[in-house]
C-alpha cells in the first residue's frame, strides 16, 4: 500500500470510528443535566436540564482530537498490517 493511500485510508478510518463512537456515552461522574457522547473524548452533548432549543451541543476541539487520536490508531493498525504481509 502507497504511503498515500495509507494517508487516506487511515483518515477516513479515523473519521468512521469517530463517528461511530458518537453513540457511546461517556458521561463524567457526578455530572447532571447533560449526557456526553464519543470516546475516548466526549465531543458530543446532549443538554437534559433546559435544553432551550436545541438539546445537541458539538463539541468540535473535542472531535477533532477524536478524530486525530483515530486516526492514529488506524494509521499504525495499518502499518503493521502491511509490515506483517511483506514478511510473509
Amino acid at each position: 500500500m502507497n504511503p498515500l493511500t495509507r494517508l487516506l485510508v487511515s483518515f477516513l478510518g479515523g473519521e468512521l470510528i469517530t463517528l461511530l463512537t458518537g453513540v457511546i456515552p461517556n458521561t463524567p461522574a457526578m455530572l447532571v443535566g447533560a449526557t456526553h457522547y464519543g470516546y475516548p473524548l466526549p465531543w458530543l452533548t446532549r443538554l437534559i436540564i433546559a435544553p432551550q432549543y436545541n438539546p445537541w451541543r458539538v463539541d468540535m476541539l473535542g472531535f477533532l482530537g477524536d478524530t486525530i487520536i483515530w486516526f492514529i490508531i488506524v494509521a499504525i493498525v495499518l502499518f503493521i498490517l502491511d509490515r506483517g504481509k511483506k514478511a510473509s
